[in-house]
């Protein structure tokens, strides 16, 4: 199963980007949790610390998509060191902030400095669609992006919340900190596979946001309900383990949503199936919608970490066929906006999706918290069905200048 994606890695500078692409994005899955378990030590308040987490996180899913914008028009290594050195900026006066019991308004300031991280997960696609522009190997690459993306989601949570805990509790947001600048650093300085910029598109057509269309709209839908699932799967999940008595199995569960998904992905990526995007697009939210229901029949953990497992399967390969139908989607010269704005949507329903269950939860228990889920499969489902026309005119016809993977 892995031997086709050697084959990605024979091009020159590959491996080099693929890592840097992969330090320089483990800060965002660690910066909310970070933030969250430093306040709430040295302040003492949960509210407060989840405002400010929710201060990052919304921030960084409107200026990502902007920043991404100005990419295209300028190129990576002319916007990115900016923008990683405002984010780092913001977080290093968090810290001090924090550590001055500075004013709570100042918190906010310094996470909404922060969330001017760059979308790294976007940059290192846009150089492997660079690369692989019209093959096999662009659905590869595709495919072992998501799978990075969901391993750093894996191991970035417990290792920041390790060094908060365990160093000091500053100590989380100092490494992502560091991480994101050594990351974009070594990133940037990689122009031998760093996206041409085409300075005549981006003249004429850099003030229109791919936002305006129909078919990028639709998509970043399907990731805001795509991410409620995982929100409320992660926020649930855990409540349900500490209600059965169990609260450590809550990242057996965690995990098994994570391995069906990376599995998924991994040999979704190594077939080539027969059928366009489009359709394989409303398979995977109908399959995505039906995998929701079982979430509501676990009486157990363990029957909860099979359901998981089983809900988590269709994640991964429907991101990346979200992914390569905004490819077809948008003009060559503005595809990593294009991928940002997916981007920020998953990011956004999975606040929302905590949001909402949590609430739930407290009102209902822990399993009706899996009602959130289930709405937001019913949202995957109902968009993919809503847009299925639409992208299959994108899919058979590629617009005039976009990308043709």
């Amino acid at each position: 199963m892995l031997s086709p994606y050697r084959q990605l890695f024979q091009a020159k500078g590959t491996a080099g980007f693929a890592l840097a692409g992969l330090v320089a994005r483990l800060p965002l899955p660690m910066m909310g949790i970070g933030i969250i378990t430093m306040l709430a030590q040295l302040r003492g308040s949960y509210g407060l610390a989840g405002a400010v987490a929710a201060t990052f996180v919304l921030t960084y899913a409107l200026m990502s998509p902007q920043v991404s914008a100005l990419v295209d028009r300028h190129g990576q290594r002319r916007v990115l060191p900016v923008a990683a050195a405002l984010s780092v900026v913001g977080i290093l006066l968090l810290l001090a902030c924090s550590g001055w019991q500075a004013p709570d308004w100042s918190l906010f300031i310094g996470a909404a400095l922060a969330g001017l991280m760059p979308s790294l997960s976007a940059m290192v696609r846009a150089r492997w669609t660079a690369l692989y522009r019209g093959t096999p190997q662009l659905q590869m690459a595709y495919s072992l992006e998501t799978v990075l993306d969901e391993l750093t989601f894996i191991a970035g949570p417990p290792l920041s919340v390790g060094l908060c805990v365990g160093l000091s509790p500053q100590a989380g947001p100092l490494a992502e900190a560091v991480l994101l600048a050594i990351g974009v650093f070594a990133l940037v300085v990689q122009t031998g596979t760093e996206p041409a910029v085409d300075a005549d598109a981006g003249a004429l057509n850099g003030q229109r946001s791919v936002l305006r269309r129909l078919e990028v709209q639709l998509l970043a839908l399907l990731m805001v309900a795509m991410g409620v699932i995982v929100g409320s799967v992660d926020i649930v999940s855990v409540a349900f383990a500490e209600q059965a008595g169990m609260p450590a199995a809550a990242s057996l569960v965690l995990a098994c949503y994570a391995i069906g998904s990376c599995a998924a992905g991994l040999v979704f990526g190594a077939l080539k199936l027969p059928m366009p995007p489009h359709r394989l697009l409303l398979l995977g939210g109908l399959a995505t919608a039906a995998t929701t229901l079982p979430l509501l029949l676990a009486g157990s953990v363990f029957a909860l970490a099979g359901a998981v497992l089983l809900a988590g399967l269709f994640f991964a390969p429907t991101l990346i066929v979200a992914m390569s139908l905004v490819e077809r989607s948008v003009p060559a010269h503005q595809l990593t906006e294009g991928m940002t704005w997916l981007l920020a949507g998953l990011n956004v329903g999975v606040a929302l999706g905590a949001l909402a269950s949590g609430q739930v939860v407290d009102l209902l228990g822990a399993t009706a918290g899996y009602q959130v889920a289930v709405a937001a499969g019913v949202a995957v489902a109902l968009v993919a069905l809503g847009s299925y026309r639409r992208l299959g005119a994108v899919a058979g016809a590629a617009l005039p200048g976009a990308c043709t993977g």
